[in-house]
């Protein structure tokens, strides 16, 4: 990735794009100068549209870099501003698939914490409710199914965000032991013979769905793109 030829572009009108972030792909530029999906958005819709100048595009949420899957650009600072007010008011819903280690108490469940994140080491953590900065963390959980992997316990979880707090579901799983595979910042890949499957899909967390209503048209829309075809994902095809 990293050419406008490789973009995966789902949907496409004059006010929102819909593409999928592939994994290792920043969301927007940062001090690495690697490439970012802002960046190659704008210049999908800059050769395609002929457009000329800068081209306008809103980034109105974000995926860690090693996070794949669903991500909805706004065309219009209108756009924006409605999709931003929408993710205020908890309307613009993000699914998520995730392999965590172990297994859940319960079936499925509900997770609520305040988190802090140091922006110094991008590192968030579990906080006090009272400490400065800490924000409330909310995510309900759906187990898909387990199985058992050189002998370690792996769950498919599905994951309906009700916050999109930095790091959300990856700090508030490993925070109850269940670190998602893969994820090195958290704790998911300390058993490093065992993990082998993780090592080039980042961590196994995917953006499949994302459900919101459009800026203008006002009418509720839904975009899923599956799972990748990796070996770390078809475990639980």
């Amino acid at each position: 990735m990293g050419k406008i030829e490789n973009l995966e572009v789902i949907y496409e009108d004059n006010h929102i794009i819909v593409c999928v972030k592939p994994v290792g792909v920043l969301s927007q530029a940062d001090k690495t100068g690697d490439i970012d999906m802002l960046t190659l958005v704008k210049q999908y819709v800059k050769e395609k549209y002929n457009k000329p100048g800068e081209v306008y595009l809103g980034l109105v949420h974000r995926l860690d870099r090693p996070v794949g899957g669903v991500m909805v650009f706004a065309r219009t600072s209108k756009a924006a501003a409605r999709l931003s007010e929408q993710i205020r008011q908890k309307g613009f819903k993000k699914g998520y698939l995730a392999i965590v280690r172990g297994v859940p108490k319960d079936s499925e469940g509900t997770f609520k914490d305040f988190l802090i994140k140091d922006e110094k080491s991008n590192i968030v953590t579990i906080a006090s409710p009272r400490e400065s900065g800490a924000k409330e963390a909310v995510l309900n959980y759906k187990v898909i199914k387990s199985i058992k992997y050189e002998n370690k316990d792996l769950t498919l979880v599905s994951v309906d965000l009700i916050t999109g707090r930095s790091h959300q579901i990856r700090v508030q799983f490993a925070s109850r032991g269940m670190p998602l595979l893969g994820d090195m910042k958290y704790g998911g890949n300390s058993d490093k013979g065992s993990w082998h499957l993780a090592q080039n899909d980042g961590v196994a967390l995917w953006s499949n769905s994302i459900s919101l209503v459009h800026p203008t048209q006002k009418t509720v829309m839904r975009f899923e793109k599956s799972i990748p075809c990796t070996n770390l994902w078809s475990l639980f095809e």
